[in-house]
């Protein structure tokens, strides 16, 4: 039996991580540097009680340790640091696949004319279901590249807390007016739609112009891992997701990797 199997179901006797393990675990997650100490404890408590929470479960054996775990549940539990409860109530199960796969796809456009393809993911969320992850790309996640697999798909599952569907449209505190994140979003998604016409090189990852709800999901990923970029691009998004996430990414973002991504 697994570490893993025999720590499903069971609470953690102790509210923090090991140390050696926490230290261990903070080191390959570099976006959760530069906390101040009681956001980086309250970031190791959640993170160790989410770890004991989720069924961590994968169709095959993998090469997979609590170190891991950890260094996954810290980047989630990151996103929600600032709320005032770990958030994630829609979350119970994950699944890590080896690496990318192949889903097949029917879709019926605006005009009622279906297709079908073949799509390859790194990752999938279902509403009210698990979250499908690569390890090949978990093992990728952490640093300030810009791409993070794991924040992306638990962004989704953000954002269907508001009517199941990813949509871009996720709950919002009261200091939030639906009309404002409608605006500001707009107008990023207008914006990069504008770049493609132009056969431009889109100032995001253009992935985010293929549908609103993966607009927010890239944006999020962004937020956490190259904020330097986002608020560039689109300065009035980044401070939008500062007063949402309660957070100044940029702020504890080291200033070797604000130099290294500088045109």
């Amino acid at each position: 039996m697994s570490w893993l199997d025999r720590l499903r179901g069971r609470r953690p006797r102790d509210a923090q991580p090991p140390v050696e393990l926490w230290q261990h675990v903070l080191a390959r997650v570099p976006i959760a540097h530069g906390l101040a100490d009681d956001s980086r404890e309250r970031l190791a408590g959640r993170a160790w009680a989410l770890m004991h929470r989720l069924r961590i479960t994968s169709p095959v054996e993998l090469p997979w340790s609590e170190a891991q775990a950890l260094a996954l549940t810290t980047q989630v539990a990151l996103m929600t640091l600032e709320w005032d409860k770990a958030f994630w109530p829609d979350v119970r199960e994950v699944v890590v696949v080896p690496g990318p796969f192949r889903r097949h796809l029917v879709e019926e456009d605006e005009m009622g004319v279906v297709h079908e393809l073949d799509d390859e993911r790194i990752g999938e969320t279902f509403d009210h279901g698990p979250i499908v992850l690569s390890l090949e790309d978990i093992k990728a996640s952490g640093d300030w590249t810009g791409l993070n697999v794991i924040i992306h798909e638990f962004s989704h599952k953000l954002d269907m807390q508001h009517n199941g569907q990813a949509d871009g449209r996720p709950p919002l505190p009261s200091t939030i007016s639906p009309a404002e994140w409608y605006r500001v979003f707009t107008g990023v998604w207008e914006d990069l739609q504008e770049h493609l016409e132009r056969d431009d090189v889109t100032p995001i990852d253009e992935y985010a112009a293929t549908h609103p709800g993966e607009c927010f999901a890239v944006c999020c990923e962004m937020f956490f891992t190259a904020p330097n970029q986002l608020s560039r691009a689109y300065p009035e998004l980044y401070g939008l997701l500062t007063h949402y996430f309660k957070q100044d990414v940029l702020a504890r973002m080291p200033d070797r990797s604000l130099d290294s991504t500088r045109p």
